[in-house]
């Protein structure tokens, strides 16, 4: 029939819907649909609505009969029209109804972000998008607006994601309105703001940040992705050092206080004077060494064995970024002596190498002459580090 299309894809039945439905073709759309039912019993049914202009309530009522029939239903690719009417009617509440994403093309555009899940770009002077690198990222998506909201609520000055799109050469993104917003990297690269000016705006930032409290079960707790680290090494470090790993991080206290997880000069932006946190899907709690250990690693740790990483990655020289490192770490301190600034910056570097060895074993390992020099430099310094560092709180 022209108004439906049927297909059975394992125990699901796959529906698409055509045209409109209504009184006059909806008796003719239910007899096709459960006739084939009847020949392909199904466990699960997905509805396709791209095709479809209109449902009346002849037409909704066929779906609600679906969904008695097959209990996990979901509708998707819905117009902004149709799903006012799933909307209205209730049926946004009984089952799933997802709206269709429009399509943007990121081609050209200029990268101002990067972090571990994606790149954001600006596609136009008032917009940007982050790109997922997932594929599938449609609950990452979901998760990262929820963390940004719960952030947003608590006096973070992020921007929250108004829109979720499919992107032109596959998978999904986040739009955020974000007016002339530049980001730390670029005014850094431009010479706009200097390597001090940068680093006072930063640290202002993440103090806010750290002073933040967050119920514990909102977002992650970072104390144990980093458990899952150092048991990830399990078999690769000599034995009583894997052993004085898990326990240095197993006796950092555990903290409510809130971490960003991935902050850098590319993850906050400057926009009217105030400077805005931005790729919130790293979002946890914990204590601040954790922090700092993936501030260090951005800024120092992933581009000690090749220095062009930070042209690459953060758009600066490799000297900027090491200069950035020390001046913010000695900004967070806040007057502490040289001793102990460098006492907190082994800590930093212990849990910084601990996330690149693992992060490398996990891609590949010492497979390329670049990986073998990531993991013999990582190794290298947690073999240092561990026999002398008895505590990773400051």
């Amino acid at each position: 029939m022209e108004n439906i299309t049927l297909q059975l894809d394992g125990q699901t039945l796959k529906a698409a819907l055509h045209g409109n439905i209504d009184t006059t073709n909806a008796p003719m759309v239910e007899k096709t649909l459960f006739d084939f039912l009847a020949g392909n019993p199904a466990q699960n049914a997905e509805v396709d609505c791209e095709d479809l202009k209109y449902i009346s309530s002849a037409g909704l009522r066929v779906i609600l009969r679906l969904k008695k029939a097959i209990k996990d239903t979901r509708i998707f690719n819905v117009s902004s029209e149709v799903y006012e009417i799933f909307d209205v009617t209730g049926f946004t509440e009984m089952m799933d109804v997802q709206k269709a994403y429009r399509v943007v093309s990121v081609d050209g555009c200029e990268v101002i972000g990067q972090g571990a899940n994606g790149k954001v770009y600006r596609i136009d002077p008032e917009t940007i998008v982050k790109v997922y690198l997932n594929p599938d990222a449609l609950p990452e998506i979901h998760r990262e607006r929820e963390l940004a909201r719960t952030a947003f609520v608590l006096g973070i000055p992020t921007a929250i994601p108004y829109d979720v799109v499919r992107i032109a050469d596959g998978g999904y993104g986040s739009v955020f309105e974000l007016l002339n917003a530049t980001s730390f990297a670029k005014l850094l690269a431009r010479g706009e703001m200097d390597t001090a000016e940068i680093a006072r705006r930063s640290i202002d930032l993440l103090k806010l940040i750290h002073g933040t409290v967050v119920k514990p079960d909102a977002v992650p707790d970072m104390k144990q992705v980093a458990i899952g680290w150092a048991d990830d090494l399990n078999g690769f470090l000599e034995p009583e050092l894997e052993e004085k790993l898990r326990a240095l991080i197993h006796a950092v206290p555990d903290d409510n206080h809130m971490l960003h997880g991935d902050y850098h000069v590319k993850n906050v932006m400057f926009q009217n004077g105030e400077s805005l946190l931005i790729d919130m899907d790293t979002i946890c709690h914990g204590h601040p060494i954790f922090e700092l250990g993936s501030m260090f690693n951005a800024y120092y740790g992933f581009l000690e064995t090749d220095h062009d990483v930070a042209m690459r990655f953060l758009g600066i020289p490799y000297e900027t970024a090491v200069d950035l490192w020390n001046k913010e770490l000695r900004l967070y301190l806040d007057g502490a002596d040289e001793e102990t600034v460098r006492a907190v910056e082994a800590k930093a570097m212990l849990i910084g190498h601990t996330r690149i060895l693992r992060r490398q074993l996990r891609r590949g390992g010492t497979s390329t002459e670049a990986g073998r020099l990531v993991v013999e430099n990582s190794h290298r310094h947690l073999q240092e580090l561990l026999p002398v560092i008895d505590s990773l709180v400051f």
